[in-house]
Parts: C-alpha cells; sequence; structure tokens
C-alpha cells in the first residue's frame, strides 16, 4: 500500500468514526447542559465552593465568575510550581522559575497548553497530576460553558439571564470530560501508552552518557489534553513520543479524541435552538474548512520534489517513520485547526508552504471545528458578521435565528475578530523591531520570521503548538506569550458574553419571505467566503514575509 492511499484511508477511517458519533454525542451534549437536574457528587461541589446552581445569572454576573475562577487557577498553579522543590513527588527537579512559572500557568489556565521547558526534565508527578492535568479538565470546562451561554443567547428571548456558570463549568467536568476521559486512558492504557508514578531510570548508554527517562501518569493525562484540545504533552516530544503515542492506531485514535467534541457542540446547539438543521450549517462550514485544509496539507507535504523525497514518499523530515506524512499531514491540521496544539510531527520541519497551512489553521480563529466551546462561539462569531453581510447586499436588516443583528451586535462581533490579530501581529513586530528578541531565533530569513509569527499566533489563539527552533524560555517570550495568552483568551469571551446578553434581551422577530435561511448551504458558503476573506485580509501581509515567501523559494 503506497503512502498517500494509507493517508486517505485513514482519513477516511477517522471521518465514519465523527460520523457515527455524532448524533449520540451531541444530542447527549445537549441534554446535559438543558437538565435541570444535579448529581449527587455536583450538589457536593456546589455546596463545597457555596454556589446556588439554579440562580440565573446576567452577563457581567457569569464573566465574573468566568474570571474569579480562571484567576484563582493561575494563581493556584503558579504557587504549585514555585513551591515544587519542596513538595513530595518532585522527582529531584528544582522549583520553576517566576518567569516561567507565570508563563505555564497562564498557559494551561486558559487552554492554551503552550510549553516554554522539557516536561520531563522539567514538572514532577505533583505538578503535573495535581496542577497541569487538572487545568485540563477545568479550562476546557471553561470553554464549553462560555459556548453554551451564547447558545442560550440566541434560544432565549426578553431575559438577561445566561444559565449559571458554575453550574455549566461542573457539569462539563462530571458529565462530560470526565467520563469521557477515563474511557480513552483506558484505551490508551491497553495500546501501549504508560500510567505509573515511578521515579527516573537509567535505560542505556547514549553517546558515552546515561541515557534517562522518568515515568508518569501519562495516558490519563494525554486522554484529557486531547478530549479537552488542551496540547501540552507530559514529554517534551509531545504526541510524537512513543510513550504518548506508540501506534499508528492511538495516533489517529487521538486525532478522534480532538475533533469529537468540537463536531458535536453543532448539534446541541441546533437542538438547544430549536432546529437542528441550523446546527449542521455550523457544522458543514467546519467540515468544509476541515477537509479543505486536510487535502492542501496532504497535497503539499506529498510533493515529490526530487529524489531524496521520491525516496521517503513525501516530505519525512521532522516526521515519525510509524504515523507516516499522511497521518501527521491530518494531526497537524487537526491540531491546529482546534485549540490542542498537541504535535505528532515537527511543523518547523514542514515544507515552507505546510508550515504556512498550520499558520493559516490558527489564523481563521480555530473554528473548524476549533477548540472545546471556543471553536463552537467564534463561528457562530462570524456567521453573525455573515449575516450582516447579507443583509447589507439585499439592503435588509440582518437577522440569525430569528434576532436581529443590530449595531451593538456588530460591535461586539467586531471587537472579537480583531482582539488576536492586533496581539499577534503587534507582538511578531515587536519582537522583530526590538534588539533582543530576534536572538532567540534560530533561523535567518523568511523561516526565522516564521517562527515569531508563529509563536504569537498560537499564543494569542490559545494553541500552545510550536514552530521549534525558537528559544521561547526567555523573560520576553515567556511574558509576551503569556499576556497574549490572558488577552487572546478572556478579552473574546467578555464580547462573546456581551452578545450573548444581547441577543438574550431581544424579542423573537418572526421569519418573513424576505428572512435569509441560515439552515441552506447557500449560507454555508457565504460563512466559508466570510471565513477566509476575513483572514485573508488581516494575516496576508504577515504570511507573504514567512512562510510564502519561504514556499516559493523553494
Amino acid at each position: 500500500m503506497g503512502p498517500v492511499l494509507a493517508g486517505v484511508l485513514q482519513l477516511l477511517a477517522l471521518i465514519g468514526a465523527l460520523a457515527l458519533v455524532h448524533v449520540p454525542a451531541g444530542t447527549y451534549l445537549a441534554r446535559v447542559y438543558s437538565s435541570a437536574k444535579h448529581l449527587r457528587v455536583e450538589k457536593w461541589i456546589y455546596r463545597g465552593i457555596g454556589a446556588d446552581p439554579d440562580a440565573g445569572m446576567t452577563w457581567p454576573a457569569y464573566l465574573r465568575g468566568v474570571l474569579a475562577f480562571s484567576a484563582v487557577g493561575v494563581l493556584f498553579l503558579y504557587l504549585l510550581m514555585r513551591l515544587q522543590g519542596i513538595l513530595p513527588g518532585s522527582l529531584g527537579f528544582a522549583s520553576v522559575g517566576p518567569a516561567q512559572s507565570f508563563n505555564t500557568a497562564v498557559s494551561f489556565v486558559t487552554n492554551t497548553n503552550w510549553q516554554s521547558y522539557y516536561g520531563e526534565q522539567t514538572m514532577g508527578h505533583v505538578v503535573q497530576t495535581a496542577g497541569l492535568a487538572v487545568q485540563n479538565f477545568l479550562s476546557a470546562a471553561v470553554g464549553m460553558a462560555v459556548a453554551v451561554a451564547l447558545v442560550r443567547g440566541f434560544a432565549r428571548s426578553r431575559t438577561g439571564e445566561l444559565g449559571n456558570f458554575w453550574a455549566d463549568m461542573v457539569r462539563g467536568v462530571t458529565r462530560v470530560l470526565l467520563p469521557g476521559a477515563f474511557v480513552a486512558a483506558l484505551v490508551l492504557v491497553a495500546c501501549g501508552v504508560i500510567q505509573n508514578f515511578s521515579g527516573i531510570h537509567e535505560v542505556g548508554q547514549f553517546m558515552g552518557g546515561s541515557q534517562q527517562w522518568n515515568g508518569g501518569a501519562v495516558a490519563s493525562q494525554e486522554a484529557i489534553k486531547e478530549l479537552g484540545t488542551n496540547g501540552g504533552g507530559y514529554f517534551n516530544a509531545n504526541s510524537a513520543h512513543p510513550f504518548e503515542n506508540p501506534t499508528p492506531f492511538t495516533n489517529l485514535f487521538e486525532i478522534f479524541l480532538i475533533l469529537v467534541i468540537p463536531f458535536s457542540l453543532p448539534r446541541a446547539f441546533g437542538i438547544m435552538v430549536g432546529s437542528v438543521r441550523q446546527g449542521y450549517a455550523i457544522l458543514a462550514t467546519m467540515v468544509t474548512i476541515w477537509l479543505g485544509f486536510v487535502a492542501l496539507m496532504m497535497c503539499t507535504e506529498f510533493a515529490h520534489h526530487g529524489p531524496a523525497l521520491q525516496a521517503a514518499g513525501g516530505a519525512m523530515e521532522g516526521k515519525e517513520v510509524r504515523f507516516g506524512v499522511g497521518s501527521s499531514s491530518i494531526f497537524a491540521v487537526s491540531t491546529t485547526l482546534t485549540s490542542t496544539g498537541a504535535v505528532d510531527s515537527f511543523h518547523s520541519s514542514f515544507t515552507g508552504l505546510g508550515g504556512g497551512i498550520t499558520m493559516l489553521s490558527m489564523m481563521l480563529g480555530e473554528i473548524a471545528p476549533g477548540g472545546v466551546g471556543s471553536g463552537l462561539y467564534g463561528m457562530l462569531v462570524l456567521a453573525v458578521i455573515a449575516v450582516f453581510i447579507a443583509g447589507l447586499m439585499v439592503g435588509r436588516t440582518p437577522e440569525y435565528l430569528g434576532k436581529k443583528i443590530g449595531t451593538r451586535e456588530m460591535k461586539l462581533a467586531a471587537c472579537y475578530i480583531l482582539v488576536t490579530p492586533a496581539l499577534v501581529l503587534g507582538c511578531t513586530a515587536a519582537s522583530m523591531a526590538l534588539p533582543t528578541p530576534p536572538h532567540s531565533l534560530l533561523n535567518p530569513g523568511a523561516h526565522g520570521f516564521s517562527e515569531a509569527l508563529y509563536a504569537f499566533t498560537s499564543a494569542a489563539n490559545n494553541n500552545g503548538s510550536a514552530f521549534a527552533g525558537l528559544n521561547a524560555n526567555t523573560d520576553w517570550y515567556n511574558t509576551m506569550t503569556g499576556l497574549a495568552m490572558l488577552l487572546g483568551r478572556f478579552l473574546p469571551m467578555v464580547f462573546v458574553l456581551a452578545l450573548a446578553g444581547s441577543l438574550a434581551g431581544q424579542r423573537p422577530v418572526p421569519v418573513t419571505a424576505g428572512t435569509l435561511r441560515t439552515e441552506k448551504p447557500l449560507f454555508t458558503g457565504l460563512l466559508v467566503g466570510a471565513v477566509l476573506i476575513i483572514t485573508g485580509l488581516t494575516y496576508f501581509p504577515a504570511l507573504a514575509l514567512g512562510p510564502l515567501a519561504e514556499g516559493l523559494a523553494s
């Protein structure tokens, strides 16, 4: 079997598995966030944190809950890393420095999981399990809660209430992420992923010195790392490491975990707003972009320019031979079109245009299907913009799901769209203009610029993957990427929740003959076009200086 055929068959198998679970998973998610009942364990949690899960919240109250909860998470994780040297189970590792502790704490609380350190040489068992793994659950649950609040904004009318943040967050953990990660961890352990609390072992000699590895609760962290679209690996090689991802089957299974919740949330959205076809329109937009980018990546990486690439069956530098070009391409697109950031290959070693595709995937806003929760609310904001554009074309007041899109709604949607590009382009420009930051670049020219552009694109979009070659463990990059992660996560949430509150307070508009049918393929095409045009106009000059220049020169 040739490598191209193998890649296509893996893609078809993945699509079949996602299609098989779409309906039951989406229906279950809708029931989770629509139920009026509380599980016994959830009642214990509410009692422990002093929250009333049945109290309705306006959007400012919901936002305060999100920000307060996340701030506590950053502080707890920061202190845990600063105190690691005196904690049991530290494996002899020293406490993490202030700048890196800040960066890492922000990274995991914002669902970014950017890592400027070697995991197996920096973090002990306590920090990995009680700190990083816990935040993998909590940050994903926060993203889903904000998405559900926006959905309620469309579904409700003449009310200022969007639900209860504490109930939404707790349910996301107890009813979705914990059971899903438990089953996924069992599958990974059965397939060879390690799960233990062993210390450091000397496993042999390497270039005249000893080679050492430490164990860890890898399977359980790997499961939620992918299911919650987090991405932070236990080991520095991330999902390219055989302890995290040993076989082609586990590789495909991990891609499935990355995509299953984001691709199921559109059905939950459709059920909650009372029209499953609206959910299918959003899903079709996501699938179209995802498949298009996978096809582009495969074509780019399978291109045989010269005998070396032809003999290898594609651009194999930086890719694991047990996965090949096809599976690595699917993984790279899936992890950058979501907010996962896990990698099973070095994106810096992709072809120039292939590296550009990974960057463009993040620049779209990670909406196809996007991160857990963040992908859905990002796509819905873009749907609001697409409806507005359609309204301008025909001279009619734009409406979406029975809600008028007026001046306030468009201002909020525009602010949402502008935040991330301002962070990405502003921080990249500063890193190129100042005298010290360019010293962190390994490569000169277009590829070196791509390293910095990729870093801030990844940070501001809460992705977490890296282009490699960049020494990000400096005060500049730890601080600036940390700020980009914070602002890139929570500023958009402010605008999303404000938009949800504005929509929830409206009176429904009756459907007429002039109403744009947003469940039709025509709207899907309009939405795809809006996504690509907005991104292209914003980022094309920067892409032209980096990956496009490199790709066209090779």
